[in-house]
């Protein structure tokens, strides 16, 4: 079973056991994360696409670990004028592990009682 899930304005697939590196999320290392905004979930043979998103489906994750990327360099440079500058950024990630994929099946609406009249 997999799913596609929105985090951070970026999209992923995502199944048991995979490790990501997502935006930065506000939760401690070691803690559960409930990602609710599904936009598929897969079977094998079956797919069930939302329109924007799943109703009642969650992916569950367990965070690792809050950091940051690798240093980059950003340089700018104005021709004939003697400015230059560079500027470094280090881009801050959560790494998760996902723990399980859920599908909630919509129940039926119940019938209203038939009334007597009297």
């Amino acid at each position: 079973m997999y799913a596609v899930i929105m985090t951070g304005g970026k999209q992923y697939q995502v199944k048991e056991g995979d490790i990501l590196f997502i935006e930065k999320l506000d939760a401690e290392a070691d803690t559960e994360v409930v990602f609710d905004q599904v936009l598929m979930i897969g079977k094998e043979k079956t797919q069930k696409i939302g329109a924007p998103i799943v109703k009642g489906a969650t992916v569950t994750a367990k965070v690792l670990k809050n950091g940051k990327g690798k240093k980059i360099r950003v340089a700018t440079y104005r021709p004939k004028k003697g400015s230059k500058r560079t500027l470094g950024h280090r881009q801050p990630y959560t790494k998760v592990e996902i723990t399980g994929i859920s599908e909630k099946k919509a129940k039926p609406a119940a019938e209203p009682a038939a009334e007597e009249n009297k």
